[in-house]
């Protein structure tokens, strides 16, 4: 007698299977494979910027790697490189108090982040609320899914255009509620190339300050990832510099866009006092089973790259640049119809409106009805790629999000082409 068996295909886990793909990466390997068939794609979708690696830092971990610094380290890195990091935090963004055990270094500003938020948030005991991050909207597109998987739920505060993206003290008091566990920061800000001044960073804080008995553990979580490219009258500012909050401040930074190194993959954060050491010894304890160490030849890179003037000087070379393209796009911008932005002052980011553009048929009668299929029909027809603005959320379905970490050249060329596209629009 035979024993009769019943097949089923095996399945994924919930959290992987309702995961939402990033929009931007999804994009960008589209405008890559469309690029690599031939076609002549122009990329504004990455946030990469096309410069080289300085050569110092790159001859910093060649060194190292020929010296034999090819082993296993402490987890979250040695600490000749973490105390480093504390000096550049302590000496350029006044945040005091740091030395190398308040420092965790990461592979990239994402898994740091993934880390600090795994760190915060609990999944919610039946019957209990679930604890929340308030995000200022529109925002970088990996905040919100990175605190779903760690249990939390997104409250959204929605700035726009008018403020230059920026909320308010008052918007801030009134989303904070005893489940507040952590506040989010950008600045400069991915997707809106624009920033908070030190004034509005001070203002902020006093809420946070202010409603510690109505939410006792928020925190705040600043990315700084853009704080070396600024432009404009509005200097880079530190919320964690700020004493009356500094203890429950955490500082994400990283190496990838101020010293073009977005392929060595490494990112830090910092946080004082004593809750800091202990914070950043959880954040190695997670890290411990997932990652271990960043590749050991890189910590001499990081050393290189924060203490030599020579790296210095190119750094400011790539903001100068920066600062210039923000200029380019912003008047190439101004010559297109029923588009509209905000000025950049930071970042390499544009996120133009343009809503105006809905309910049109492109020149090959594609019907227009969202910022993505603008974005699908302008890679189809126009051959550039932009990002819709769907997935940063609050308003941000009414724009698109162009990177200008490109040459003049690409900027004009591809803002020739949109600007066809949108004149042959009907």
């Amino acid at each position: 007698m035979s024993m009769q068996t019943t097949s089923s295909s095996p399945t994924l886990s919930d959290r992987v299977s309702n995961l939402k793909p990033s929009i931007t990466v999804a994009l960008n390997n589209r405008a890559k494979a469309l690029k690599a068939s031939g076609v002549d794609v122009l990329g504004f979708a990455a946030g990469e910027p096309d410069f080289d690696t300085p050569q110092p830092i790159k001859d910093a971990a060649i060194k190292a790697m020929l010296d034999g610094q090819t082993k296993y380290v402490p987890t979250l890195g040695d600490m000749p490189t973490r105390n480093c990091i504390a000096n550049k935090l302590v000496t350029e963004n006044n945040i005091l108090g740091l030395t190398g055990e308040h420092v965790a270094i990461g592979t990239g500003g994402k898994h740091v982040l993934y880390s600090s938020i795994q760190c915060l948030f609990d999944f919610p005991a039946e019957g209990q609320e679930p604890m929340e991050m308030l995000l200022p909207t529109p925002a970088w597109v990996s905040y919100r899914p990175i605190c779903e998987l760690s249990g939390g739920v997104v409250r959204e505060i929605n700035a726009g255009p008018d403020s230059d993206f920026r909320i308010t003290p008052e918007q801030l008091r009134a989303a904070i509620t005893p489940q507040s566990r952590l506040l989010i920061i950008n600045s400069p800000s991915n997707p809106c190339g624009t920033m908070y001044s030190e004034a509005d960073l001070r203002a902020l804080a006093q809420v946070v300050h202010e409603t510690r008995d109505i939410a006792p553990n928020l925190m705040v979580l600043t990315d700084e990832i853009y704080e070396k490219i600024v432009y404009g009258d509005t200097p880079h500012f530190s919320i964690g510099s700020i004493p009356e909050i500094a203890d429950r401040v955490i500082t994400l930074n990283g190496m990838s866009k101020a010293y073009a190194m977005t392929g060595w993959r490494i990112g830090y954060v910092a946080i004082p006092g004593e809750f800091g050491k202990k914070f950043i010894k959880a954040i190695g304890t997670l890290q411990g089973q997932m990652t271990t160490n960043i590749t050991s030849f890189n910590y001499a890179a990081i050393r290189e790259a924060l203490t030599n003037p020579e790296v210095a000087q190119t750094v400011e070379m790539m903001r100068t640049a920066f600062a210039s393209r923000a200029m380019l796009i912003m008047n190439r911008l101004a010559e297109i119809p029923n588009v509209s932005c905000p000025t950049p002052t930071g970042a390499f980011y544009v996120f133009p409106d343009v809503s105006k553009l809905f309910g049109k048929t492109t020149a090959k009668g594609t019907k227009i009805t969202d910022a993505p299929s603008l974005s699908e029909a302008m890679l189809d027809e126009a051959h550039i790629a932009f990002v819709p603005g769907n997935d940063f959320g609050g308003i941000s379905g009414n724009h698109v999000r162009i990177s200008f970490a490109c040459s003049d050249e690409q900027i004009n060329a591809g803002m020739d082409r949109f600007k066809a596209f949108v004149d042959g629009l009907v």
